[in-house]
């Protein structure tokens, strides 16, 4: 009687466990990307197309003009950020936000809400009092058919300061700017990290030549720097730049001569030719 009882158990907990497994209508997607310092996610779901019309004015749409719209399907859009950020010209403060645009035949408006107990209620109980950010957005036509949702994170500029949040769906693409503050993380990460690693004097005196700051406060650290690893040619490359910069030109020629001539004894070719063409930019 035990073993049959036992036998039942264990059936019951495999019926239990066993699903049928098919695909989601709206799967879910996650898109992350770091601008700056500052971690950018995005969680949402992809609705499909399936032949029907998207975007415009009247109920036959999926997302009709000057209606609300979740950004997605299911609990709809979140957004992280690690640290505060711009969105468009408002301060967002470091958290996650719901995402809900209004889209128009001309404008469309994209607002991120504290608010996160709406979740998929497109836009039930949605009060604009718990607004963090609205930005206008001028839609962009595609000719290309993007069949799901698609969100990306996109045009991250040069310094790494600015990106989108770029919403694909049907024929129509909308971007949402991102920008980012680090100067004062890099200068207080700075100021605790270069007392003793010359790794980190490096990499500070670099930063400074990069950015335009004091270049003299960058040779004192990329002296330093060089002085404890004497065959790290591309330390004595960036003390060539700094020196450059400076004005100079004598000192420029002898840290480029002395960084080409390490890079050849390691094979380093492309450090080599950086040091000729520096070398004649000093001439």
């Amino acid at each position: 009687m035990k073993r049959v009882f036992i036998l039942v158990l264990v059936a019951a907990s495999f019926m239990a466990q066993a699903q049928v497994q098919t695909p989601a209508a709206s799967p879910s997607a996650t898109v992350s990307t770091v601008i700056g310092l500052t971690d950018v996610k995005v969680e949402y779901s992809r609705p499909k197309a399936k032949g029907r019309k998207v975007f415009g004015d009247g109920d036959a749409f999926v997302v009709p003009y000057n209606h609300m719209w979740r950004s997605g399907a299911n609990n709809g859009c979140r957004i992280t950020f690690s640290d505060d950020v711009k969105v468009g010209t408002s301060d967002v403060a470091k958290g996650t936000y719901l995402l809900f645009i209004t889209p128009t035949a001309t404008d469309w408006t994209a607002i991120l809400t504290k608010d996160l107990t709406l979740g998929g209620n497109d836009p039930q109980g949605y009060d604009q009092k718990n607004d963090a950010a609205r930005v206008t957005m001028k839609p962009i036509k595609n000719a290309a058919m993007t069949e799901a949702l698609t969100i990306q994170i996109t045009d991250l500029t040069a310094d790494s300061k600015s990106a989108n949040i770029e919403i694909t769906w049907e024929n129509t693409t909308v971007k949402i700017p991102v920008s980012v503050d680090y100067e004062k993380k890099v200068m207080a990460s700075i100021d605790a990290n270069t007392k003793l690693n010359p790794n980190n004097l490096y990499t500070a005196a670099s930063y400074y030549l990069e950015n335009g700051k004091d270049l003299k406060k960058a040779l004192e650290w990329i002296t330093v720097a060089a002085a404890e690893r004497p065959t790290a040619f591309w330390i004595m490359h960036t003390k060539a730049k700094i020196q450059k910069s400076l004005g100079d030109k004598a000192g420029a020629l002898a840290s480029a001569t002395a960084s080409k001539e390490q890079a050849a004894k390691d094979n380093n070719a492309e450090y080599v030719k950086m040091n000729d063409d520096l070398i004649k930019g000093l001439k």
